[in-house]
């Protein structure tokens, strides 16, 4: 069979020579020849529908590294590459929507408006609590970072929540301006996505929640994945500032089950969103201005399923500092039956 000419084959192929001449530096897309005198690139016809394949996944957006894998498939296996790379890229994409989103909201506040910097003081604490053998939650505090991770009950539950804490543990000695908190927190929660994903074995998949803040200047950056939570008690009111990725919340926004059902439904504690569990993970995402007097919690279920709002919003207003205040809530979790673990963070903003 006769070899196409460079331009003959490109508009067979419908690519560019520019392209084709890419292609053969990267190993891609190598001619059937050369001619040795004129040096031009000779390509056979059978070439055409890899070129053209090639095309389709360069206009999908799938860089030359990951083509020449899928290129080396058979027809089953690159229609399943392909899928995975665009479920990526469809995750990726709907993650900066959200930024986008949260970004314009604050802008559109003023939040480029310079404000106090504050400083933050903070104690953790993590106990098995009453029942439990084994401890599967796991909890940082620090001048810049705050996380609380509850993993799956069962093997690896341990392990995966202190791998996803450990992936931020790196910001807490960055100092990240306030305008990159969100990119950098959604960069480091992807980074712990694929570490407690890389625990998987052929026996079982890891599974954790993860609640984070992130501090710079006078704000702060959260990020929330699960059933465990984040409260801010400010003038004397206690608020949430996470909602569990549950199915019995599902349930309720759907109107199938009201709260007081929710609140002793069997499955209450089902994970309709977790680091390591289904698909890539969706990630919620806020950026909050922190005032001086702010108190935070964040918290495992193991604390927020067994303790009332009342009785949470008392222990956080009274005169204790971070550390006696932890001891309080875990006390409370312990007197209540602590059937589970229980973790907590309290931090205090104060003008540094």
């Amino acid at each position: 069979m006769e070899l196409l000419t460079i331009g003959a084959f490109a508009r067979a192929a419908r690519l560019t020579p520019k392209a084709l001449r890419l292609y053969d530096q990267v190993g891609l897309l190598v001619p059937a020849a050369v001619d040795p005198e004129s040096g031009y690139r000779l390509y056979d016809p059978e070439q055409v529908p890899l070129a053209r394949l090639i095309a389709q996944l360069r206009r999908i957006g799938m860089p030359l590294a990951q083509i020449h894998a899928v290129s080396g498939l058979a027809p089953a296996a690159a229609a399943e590459a392909v899928a995975a790379y665009w479920q990526q890229v469809s995750a990726d994409t709907a993650a900066r929507a959200r930024l986008a989103s949260v970004l314009v909201d604050h802008l559109s506040e003023g939040g480029t408006t310079m404000t106090p910097t504050l400083a933050v003081r903070h104690a953790a604490g993590c106990v098995a609590g009453a029942v439990r053998d084994s401890n599967e939650d796991a909890a940082y505090a620090g001048g810049r970072l705050l996380a609380v991770a509850d993993g799956m009950r069962g093997p690896g539950g341990a392990v995966a929540s202190a791998a996803a804490i450990d992936a931020l543990r790196p910001l807490a000695l960055a100092d990240v301006a306030a305008d990159d908190l969100l990119t950098v927190l959604a960069g480091a929660v992807t980074d712990a996505e694929r570490t407690v994903r890389a625990l998987a074995t052929d026996e079982y998949q890891p599974v954790t929640t993860l609640t984070a803040v992130l501090f710079g200047g006078s704000h702060l950056a959260l990020v929330h994945v699960g059933d465990t939570r984040a409260y801010l008690l400010r003038g004397g009111e206690l608020s949430l500032l996470t909602q569990d990725h549950t199915w019995v919340r599902a349930q309720v926004e759907q109107g199938r089950l009201d709260p007081d059902q929710a609140a002793a439904h069997p499955q209450r504690a089902v994970l309709v969103r977790a680091l390591g569990g289904g698909q890539q993970v969706e990630a919620d995402l806020a950026l909050r201005t922190a005032l001086p007097g702010d108190r935070y919690l964040l918290c495992s279920d193991g604390l927020s399923a067994v303790v009332g709002r009342a009785d949470l919003c008392a222990t956080l207003g009274a005169a204790t500092g971070p550390g006696q205040t932890v001891r309080a809530l875990i006390g409370l979790a312990e007197a209540a039956g602590a059937p589970d673990n229980v973790a907590c963070v309290v931090a205090d903003a104060v003008a540094g």
